[in-house]
C-alpha cells in the first residue's frame, strides 16, 4: 500500500505505532503520538508540519514524507485519515 498511514500495534509492542510511508515504514514513540495528537483538529498544514519535524528526524525521512504527499490525489484527505486515524489509535 502506498501514501501514508498509521498503523497500532498494541500494547504488547515496544513501539505500538508505526508510519508507513510508501513502501516504508518507521516505528513513532508513544511521546510523539501524544504530541501529533494534540494536533488533529489543526490545519492539515499546521498538523503535516508538525509530522514532517516529529517523525522525519533525518532528511531523507522529510523527503519521503513530502514525496508520498505529493504523489497523493488528495492530500488534504491523506492528512484528514492520518488525523482521524490517530484520534482512533
Amino acid at each position: 500500500m502506498t501514501g501514508l498511514r498509521f498503523e497500532f500495534k498494541g500494547e504488547e509492542y515496544y513501539y505500538k505505532a508505526i508510519l508507513h510511508i510508501g513502501d516504508c515504514y518507521v516505528p513513532v514513540t508513544d511521546e510523539i503520538i501524544d504530541e501529533l495528537k494534540q494536533y488533529t483538529a489543526s490545519a492539515g498544514d499546521k498538523f503535516i508540519s508538525v509530522l514532517i519535524d516529529k517523525v522525519g528526524y533525518s532528511s531523507y525521512l522529510k523527503e519521503q514524507i513530502q514525496a508520498e504527499l505529493t504523489k497523493s490525489e488528495n492530500s488534504s484527505t491523506q492528512i484528514s485519515a492520518l488525523q482521524q486515524s490517530l484520534q482512533i489509535g
